[in-house]
């Protein structure tokens, strides 16, 4: 009987798993945290340890085990009971006991269990897709240190002015400076916003179509179904409503010729930052008409199409 299989499902749904008679496997959650020194990136996850002082049978494990082996609960029990004492024979003998996905466990010198848990599988369900990453230093510009550089070479001098005849010039000086941040402002919010909607999109898009975009090396066989939707002509404008993204480029020249079959002005739009070939139906410079038809190709096509805001080259 595959012991740990077993306690390994039912640690994904509960905090504690006892096995009668021998121990139980704990877990608790863990906040996800950053190496300040690394810059590694870990996401949350379930510790797990173990606790030899839990022997009581709660039923937990005989019951899913008698479910999923369509046996009697007894039974099950009793093959539990079993499994447990040649466990403790080996420990006894000196030897390592290892738990596929669950860690080692081994006798010390007092006669107590030690328990070494698994470090490659995370058991907590939130995290699921999520694994650990090292983010490079970002170098970060001191604008402040390259003024002053560069006043020590040519200092700035402000001297009263001497004449009144000219006010208004210092006064137009003043609103250039604050239409030229107000611009900036603006322009900096407004590119925030955009990158905002393209990463929401993107993320919407890959969460439904996981399989799809995250591997992107399948290749198109199914013809798509008849669309009766008329695309607008015009290949001009920064919203894109997009097809698909391909990780072989071959694919996605296989899309565009089959959605042109369709009656679609489809084309590609280049490799994005993940190096994937997006497809796009069509591309708007009106992002109300871009919307519609987004909603449109969604309805009577394809749910997964998604809107691109994006200045092409």
């Amino acid at each position: 009987m595959q012991l740990e299989t077993y306690i390994s499902d039912l640690l994904y749904r509960y905090d504690c798993v006892t096995v009668p008679e021998f121990g139980a496997f704990l877990t608790h959650r863990v906040s996800a945290k950053i190496h300040e020194s690394t810059h590694a990136f870990y996401p949350p996850k379930k510790a797990l340890s173990f606790n030899e002082q839990l022997q009581n049978n709660d039923g937990l494990l005989a019951n899913y085990i008698a479910d999923v082996e369509k046996i009697p609960y007894e039974v099950a029990v009793e093959k539990v009971t079993k499994h447990v004492k040649s466990i403790k024979s080996y420990l006894v003998e000196g030897e390592t006991i290892a738990f596929q996905n669950i860690g080692e466990l081994l006798l010390n010198k007092e006669g107590k269990i030690n328990f070494e848990p698994s470090l490659h599988i995370n058991y907590l369900t939130d995290a699921f897709g999520l694994s650990q990453f090292t983010s490079s230093d970002i170098t970060r510009e001191v604008y402040k240190e390259d003024v002053e550089a560069i006043e020590e070479v040519i200092p700035l001098i402000i001297t009263p002015e001497k004449r009144k005849s000219r006010p208004y010039l210092k006064y137009a000086a003043i609103a250039l400076i604050a239409l030229t941040v107000g611009g900036f402002t603006a322009s900096h919010y407004y590119g925030n916003q955009i990158e905002s909607h393209n990463q929401l999109a993107q993320e919407e898009a890959n969460q439904r179509l996981d399989v799809k975009v995250q591997e992107a090396t399948f290749i198109i066989n199914n013809p798509l179904p008849a669309a009766t939707l008329s695309v607008e002509k015009k290949q001009t404008g920064n919203y894109h409503i997009v097809a698909g993204a391909f990780r072989v480029e071959a694919n996605s020249d296989k899309k565009v010729d089959q959605l042109r079959a369709k009656g679609y002005k489809a084309r590609k739009i280049g490799a994005n930052k993940y190096g994937l070939h997006e497809v796009v139906y069509a591309s708007f410079s009106d992002r109300l008409e871009a919307l519609k038809t987004l909603r449109q190709i969604k309805r009577e096509h394809n749910r997964d199409a998604w809107l691109l805001v994006k200045a092409l080259d």
